[in-house]
């Protein structure tokens, strides 16, 4: 259920509505005035009072307004209100479950993967999703990196030259005001092996307000330039969202979403299929389906990898390629993204390989028969050399 005017209801005016610091100052933060705006349940309540103690919350006005507020079940508020499960460790709950510390070469900069490197430049989100990976760090200080700190991170980068893609997250860059986030993107962009800048924002889905003609007239001077958002149900398209999309999109930046699977939010294949539906129509390429983290106070949105297994399975064949995602697990401890898909190579046998399709209809594929030699092209001979060097 999606109020038609929300800002009447917080009085005041369509264009304090629209704007993002508006948003961004108005977030709730607080039970009193979460209870203003929307019909909590006696459970609800004691989760917020409880988990406050320990996790932020924050809201947007926006978010808010797409909760109902006659299903305590809505995928929208389960997303958003904290519940007194959070306050529950589970013994595999870890507080750094990627490694992330492990990995880090200084305040802002995780670099795990040789050719890539995750910069860290605030705590700040403009909503505290409930599934939150890293809500070891995010909006602890409710701020932005030092400035020291993220010249810090570009001297590592500069000196690193394999690294080709760096990946701008937090927290939420977005949330950072257009000269603050240009100087950072612009300082990336000049370092000569980087090849490609990321930023990685939930911005249009809990707030599409953000996503202003400036910034994206400013994004779009350091191409080639992507933007990673976080969808997770068909609920949180809005024309608001899909507008703060279209016009990513229009200034040549591709997006990509990157969907957590949760428990009574998504975990049904229909909801799944309507979700990645509405990604290809608003030109978001589906790029992942997480398996929720093993982050403290979220197990009850975890489900089976199943579960993952089964929404993959039932999404092969029945859509186009294009809509559909890699599920993977991001190991614990830092091993990595691995990809996690249903078994369609049954078994080799005989010089042939045994598969199945959607509809588990088998079929053989002969394999030649011949010996791989090893490759000296350009690209194999360079590296080489550098292993030896």
């Amino acid at each position: 259920m999606v109020l038609l005017r929300p800002w009447k209801e917080w009085g005041v005016t369509r264009k304090e509505w629209n704007s993002w610091k508006w948003q961004i100052e108005n977030r709730i933060t607080s039970l009193e005035k979460l209870e203003q705006h929307v019909n909590l349940t006696e459970n609800e309540k004691i989760g917020v009072s409880e988990v406050l103690k320990k996790f932020r919350m924050a809201i947007t006005p926006y978010y808010a307004s797409l909760i109902d507020p006659y299903d305590e079940n809505c995928p929208i508020r389960l997303q958003a209100i904290p519940r007194k499960e959070e306050t529950l460790i589970s013994k595999f709950d870890l507080k750094d479950p990627l490694g992330e510390v492990r990995d880090s070469k200084n305040e802002c900069i995780v670099h795990r993967y040789p050719d890539r490197v995750l910069f860290l430049v605030t705590d700040k989100c403009g909503m505290y999703c409930r599934h939150c990976t890293r809500r070891r760090m995010v909006g602890q200080t409710d701020a932005h990196k030092s400035e020291k700190a993220i010249k810090e991170g570009i001297k590592y980068i500069k000196r690193n030259e394999k690294i080709k893609d760096v990946l701008i997250s937090g927290g939420d860059p977005f949330v950072m005001e257009n000269d603050e986030l240009e100087e950072i993107i612009e300082d990336v962009y000049k370092i000569p092996h980087v090849e490609i800048i990321r930023v990685g924002t939930r911005t249009p889905v809990t707030l599409p307000q953000r996503i202003t003609r400036k910034l994206t007239r400013m994004l779009r001077k350091y191409h080639p330039l992507y933007v990673n958002t976080h969808f997770n149900h068909p609920k949180e398209f809005t024309p608001d969202s899909e507008r703060a999309v279209k016009r990513l999109v229009d200034a040549g930046i591709p997006v990509g979403n990157q969907t957590v699977l949760l428990r009574r939010v998504n975990d049904c294949k229909n909801v799944m299929r309507e979700l990645v539906y509405k990604l290809i129509k608003n030109r978001i390429r589906p790029y992942y389906i997480y398996q929720c983290d093993l982050s403290e106070g979220i197990e009850h949105f975890r489900t089976k990898v199943d579960v993952g297994i089964e929404i993959i399975e039932s999404l092969r064949g029945h859509i186009s390629g294009l809509a559909i995602p890699t599920y993977v697990i991001d190991a614990p401890g830092g091993g990595g993204k691995i990809p996690i898909t249903p078994n369609y190579l049954l078994t080799k046998k005989d010089g042939k390989v045994i598969i199945r399709n959607y509809k588990w209809e088998i079929a053989e594929y002969p394999e030649p028969n011949y010996e791989k030699l090893k490759c000296n092209c350009e690209f194999c001979r360079k590296e080489n050399a550098e292993e030896e060097n």
